[in-house]
């Protein structure tokens, strides 16, 4: 059953989508609407846009869109009737709750029970005998009961059965014991725990809940690290270790380290801003968590080779969020739990001075490429000059660019005017290489579009015609029963668009429609599909006249357009979009 009309309106007035997008990203005024990177999918380039007059979003380079609601389903990984909570107590409405399917939210609850009460057990078991082992470790490792008890750090028991036992215990039923990962099925179909013999570190949300674990073996076997798998309270790609902790620390800077332990270590001595990506590649979605609470990332990962990669990789997805980064090399190839206990209580003291000796993702770029070569000899210099200038190409400021080739060229004894050329054909390159993205962006969006209406690919001409109806009837809801009259829905022709066009047919009986009104029924795909048909007509919004040529082509026999090309259709809608500017500027009007 759908949420009341009137509860709908009242959130949808009460929950401005440029201030809650702008929580997430960092949006820039770009006339009427804002504009930033995307944060579904890593870009370089702004193609993400809040449209605040109709209370929509829409990504041109991923083609997610829909209103506010839909943008925090994705954005904090919720339900539907979660994220209606969710800005329903942002701005202090009770939801009513009558015939509310919550179904999948009763589900997630059992889930987070279930994982803390497997927390709240592997506390336990590390002061039992079963537990011996993981506390000698832990102890091993510096670690004091405060620290552990701060963390929740545990031990899962070697039996196998322990934590199933239980979980069963307290009245957990199968299906919900899988569904948090937290047991597995043997092949006589029996429940077995999913972590054996080691070490536990919970994982909590933003909100104080576990959502996951993470367990070390306390052997040689392998894996070392085994993680709770993407279960419906937890994704990895979201995951950060400690940041419910790191968000309260008071400063807007966080300290990006690799694993459980430095995490761990770097809060034992005073720096509560660290957090952990969980042992996968920092992801976009961690990184706009992480601009949220802070300015600036400083990334602190492994000094060996793999730790450089990584440190490379976050660079500019951290960037590209809107952070100013910064990068700790630790000396000795050490990671920071190990320079920790190497400098036992200057530890945090030689800590200190590292983070404030660190420089910039430019000068830490630079510094790799100049450890790869003698510059001493020409050979030398020339291979670092043709790698730095492509790291000073990437530099958008022109100062910035300025100042740096200006060492480079101290360095190389080559000319600034030279290395600033060389840096403007990096940096085009580099733009080209964007461009190739952006093309290969609009391949998905084309692939997208074909997957939520498959037969636009068979009846292109007809499927745009229809497109250009939606987009009309969206904005003129009083025109709908004239064009219910002129083109009934039976005969579109593609039937995604006849159930879309249906669908705002019947709600314009209450006025004016939103894309709000189809969260319940369409799916996120489908969403960001009538997002883009809607935006994608903005700038040349189709009058009346156009309406009667569509419903014209709709109503023709389409049989011999079927192989229209998906460029001919570009160039079709390029057309009638250049035809309405015109129209525009001349000060003509349709019907």
């Amino acid at each position: 059953m759908a949420l009341p009309e009137l509860f709908k309106q009242e959130l949808k007035a009460r929950s401005d989508i440029s201030d809650i997008v702008s929580s997430y990203v960092n949006l820039k005024r770009r006339g009427k609407n804002l504009v930033g990177l995307c944060p579904f999918h890593n870009e370089k380039t702004p193609s993400f846009h809040v449209y605040p007059e109709n209370g929509s979003f829409y990504c041109f380079g991923c083609n997610t869109g829909g209103d506010v609601i839909s943008f925090v389903e994705r954005i904090e990984n919720l339900d539907y009737i979660e994220a209606v909570r969710f800005l329903a107590q942002r701005a202090g409405l009770a939801v009513p709750e009558d015939g509310v399917d919550d179904s999948l939210l009763k589900l997630k609850t059992r889930i987070l029970e279930i994982n803390r009460e497997s927390a709240r057990f592997f506390y336990r078991t590390l002061t039992t005998a079963e537990g011996k082992a993981g506390l000698d470790y832990l102890r091993r490792r510096g670690m004091d009961p405060q620290t552990i008890k701060r963390f929740g750090l545990g031990y899962s028991p070697e039996s196998g059965f322990g934590l199933m036992n239980h979980l069963k215990s307290l009245g957990y039923g199968q299906s919900e014991i899988l569904g948090s990962d937290m047991g597995r099925l043997s092949r006589n179909g029996n429940l077995y725990d999913r972590y054996r013999g080691r070490v536990m570190f919970p994982i909590f949300d933003l909100r104080g809940n576990v959502v996951a674990f993470g367990g070390r073996i306390l052997t040689d076997e392998k894996p070392k690290y085994i993680n709770t798998a993407d279960t419906p309270v937890y994704h990895k790609s979201s995951g950060l270790f400690a940041m419910n902790l790191a968000k309260d620390s008071g400063s807007r800077q966080l300290i990006l380290a690799e694993g459980y332990m430095d995490v761990i270590a770097l809060h034992r001595a005073g720096f509560s801003n660290a957090i952990a990506s969980l042992g996968t590649s920092l992801t976009a979605e961690q990184a706009n968590i992480m601009r949220r609470y802070a300015d600036e990332a400083v990334i602190c990962y492994d000094s060996d080779e793999a730790g450089q990669r990584a440190t490379q990789r976050a660079i500019p997805i951290l960037k590209n969020a809107g952070l100013g980064v910064r990068v700790i090399t630790v000396p000795g190839n050490k990671d920071p739990d190990e320079f920790m206990r190497a400098n036992g209580e200057d530890g945090p003291v030689r800590f200190r001075a590292l983070l404030e000796g660190s420089g910039n993702d430019v000068e830490y770029r630079l510094g790799k490429v100049r450890g790869k070569y003698r510059l001493d000899t020409e050979d030398g210099r020339v291979k670092y000059l043709q790698e730095a200038v492509e790291v000073i190409g990437l530099i958008e400021d022109r100062i910035a660019r300025d100042v740096y080739a200006g060492k480079l060229s101290q360095e190389t004894d080559v000319s600034k005017e030279a290395i600033l050329t060389m840096a403007a054909r990096a940096a085009q390159k580099q733009a080209n290489s964007r461009k190739r993205e952006e093309l290969r962006s609009q391949q998905r969006v084309a692939t997208l579009e074909s997957r939520v209406n498959p037969e636009k690919t068979q009846h292109g001409k007809a499927a745009l015609a229809e497109e250009n109806v939606i987009a009309y009837l969206f904005d003129h809801p009083d025109r709908a029963a004239v064009l219910r009259e002129k083109i009934p829905p039976e005969k579109f022709v593609t039937g995604w668009n006849r159930r879309v066009y249906e669908a705002i047919l019947g709600k314009t009986i209450h006025g004016a429609v939103s894309l709000g009104d189809f969260s319940e029924e369409l799916t996120k795909d489908e969403l960001s599909e009538l997002t883009r048909i809607i935006v994608q007509h903005r700038d040349a919004p189709p009058g009346w006249v156009d309406i009667e040529k569509s419903i014209g082509v709709i109503l023709t026999d389409i049989s011999n357009m079927k192989d229209v090309s998906n460029d001919q259709l570009k160039e079709y809608f390029k057309d009638l979009k250049a035809q309405k500017m015109g129209e525009m500027k001349h000060g003509h009007t349709a019907g």
